[in-house]
């Protein structure tokens, strides 16, 4: 049963994704349904959709998320990439700046989620490699930003757009294997899932993420919330 239950939230998450709708039961009523799951009762039915619906609420996918830096995740480099700092100081002596704040790309593998907590990185290209707490076969990575509905702006031009994820076997090498290229929709959902593109039978414990291209921004891009999500390496 409760590999069915996640079988269901991956296609829930899916569909989410793809449509830019909120979870309701109908979606996943559907999806159980499309499923082709016969032989239980209305009562089971609605025990796999109830169970599906609290997965879901639990960090948004109900699914692993092995970058997570309170599950053992960690960020081991940034490359060349630079962190962009905030032209106002946060504390200052007789008007002269002392210290300005910036987020540390930590901030990109922990839950919380609000307008300006992101790693800024200067201009529109960046990379970020991250150690997951265990090895495993990646199936699907999530890019999470804030909606324009919270930009104080009312845009998102700093979000992410064109990106890659690699698969390596050390935090040193320069070149991956590839593992998908993918677009992130600025006027999609916050919170969007990519499935592995570029199919590897090679499990891995880092794995690289290289932004290319912001949505129009020009002195920086900010990083949210990235997942890693897989099946554990036996």
């Amino acid at each position: 049963m409760r590999d069915l239950e996640m079988q269901i939230l991956r296609n829930i998450t899916l569909q989410r994704s793809i449509a830019n709708s909120k979870v309701t039961t109908e979606i996943v009523t559907n999806v159980v349904n499309e499923a082709g799951i016969v032989g239980i009762t209305e009562a089971q039915a609605q025990v796999i959709v109830n169970n599906a619906l609290r997965l879901y609420s639990q960090d948004k996918t109900g699914i692993v998320d092995f970058a997570l830096e309170s599950g053992g995740g960690s960020i081991l480099s940034t490359r060349c990439s630079e962190t962009y700092e905030t032209k106002t100081a946060l504390l200052s002596l007789f008007g002269v700046p002392l210290w300005y704040f910036s987020q540390s790309p930590r901030v990109v593998i922990q839950p919380d989620m609000y307008p300006g907590n992101c790693w800024a990185f200067k201009g529109s290209q960046g990379y970020l490699v991250i150690r997951l707490s265990m090895t495993i076969y990646p199936t699907s990575f999530c890019l999470e930003h804030i909606p324009k509905s919270l930009s104080p702006t009312g845009n998102i031009t700093s979000a992410p757009k064109d990106f890659l994820v690699y698969g390596l076997e050390n935090e040193y090498q320069e070149e991956g294997i590839l593992l998908g290229q993918y677009t992130y929709d600025q006027d999609g959902e916050p919170l969007q899932m990519f499935p592995v593109s570029e199919t590897s039978e090679k499990a891995f414990q880092i794995v690289e993420l290289r932004i290319f291209s912001n949505w129009g921004h020009a002195e920086y891009t900010c990083l949210y919330r990235f997942r890693v999500h897989g099946r554990t390496a036996e």
